[in-house]
């Protein structure tokens, strides 16, 4: 009686091995993550969620995102959610370990399986093809999916992936083209340092804060991003560029010229 007891643990745990090992491979072969080296992704798996959770709700919320090539984005939208999010994006292969050491030590104090410090090569993994849950299968989902992209995709691609499937408000705003539109009424190539530093700011949770207004979180958060860059010589304030610029003599202009009509025609000829 005690063999066949025995037998059937083995059995099962067996068994359990066997489709925990299925499951993995099937990880390295889908989903064709090779597609997006080309092609932009019409939906994700994330827009999907939000259109069941709005249907749920019986809200009539629609997705709005305009897709923007990364050269048509704002170095300082690029410069401040790197910042903001990972800012060892150039350097790490997908993962930030140094972050996920310190977001598990969190997790241990508060009792909680939350696991934090994602990449944005992670976010983008969890984006594209996985729902918002944070239990361990999904986890190993995102790490595997996330390593193959490293290994298939540039970083480029990656961050332009990123900054166009990400979601940015609590009404279906994706992207930072339906962004910059919706929060500031520009294109995406006219931000500037301090707005993207507030649009930079709301990533971690853009359901709950806002670039706009005044709430505590986004307006301390968007100070750091925005000092960080200052301080690496992204950003000149203002002050400092009149403080740089030597000043000029003062000449007295003959009688016979007539006064300049704009900065234009104040600069002296190149002939």
């Amino acid at each position: 009686m005690k063999r066949k007891k025995k037998s059937c643990i083995g059995r099962f745990f067996a068994m359990g091995a066997l489709a925990l090992a299925v499951f993995v491979a099937f990880q390295f072969v889908y989903p064709n993550v090779s597609a997006l080296k080309k092609t932009n992704p019409k939906k994700t798996a994330m827009m999907e969620y939000r259109e069941a959770e709005w249907k749920r709700e019986g809200k009539k919320y629609r997705i709005d995102q305009k897709w923007v090539p990364l050269r048509a984005i704002s170095p300082y939208l690029i410069k401040a959610v790197l910042i903001g999010e990972d800012d060892k994006f150039w350097k790490h292969e997908g993962f930030d370990y140094e972050a996920m050491q310190k977001a598990m030590e969190k997790d241990i104090k508060a009792k909680k399986f939350k696991l934090g410090g994602s990449t944005i090569s992670q976010q983008l993994a969890k984006n594209l093809y996985l729902s918002p849950s944070k239990n361990p299968v999904r986890k190993l989902r995102e790490a595997i999916i996330t390593w193959r992209m490293e290994r298939t995709l540039s970083k480029k691609r990656i961050l332009e992936l990123y900054l166009n499937v990400a979601e940015w408000g609590d009404k279906g705003i994706f992207g930072i083209g339906a962004a910059s539109r919706h929060y500031y009424g520009k294109p995406a190539s006219a931000l500037g340092p301090e707005e993207a530093a507030r649009l930079a700011a709301v990533l971690p949770n853009p359901r709950k804060y806002s670039p706009l207004g005044g709430q505590r979180y986004v307006v301390n958060r968007s100070n750091l991003i925005y000092n960080i860059m200052v301080r690496r010589g992204i950003v000149v304030p203002e002050y400092e560029e009149m403080q740089a610029e030597p000043e000029q003599p003062e000449t007295p202009m003959e009688p016979s010229q007539p006064p300049p009509t704009s900065i234009i025609d104040a600069k002296p000829s190149s002939d």
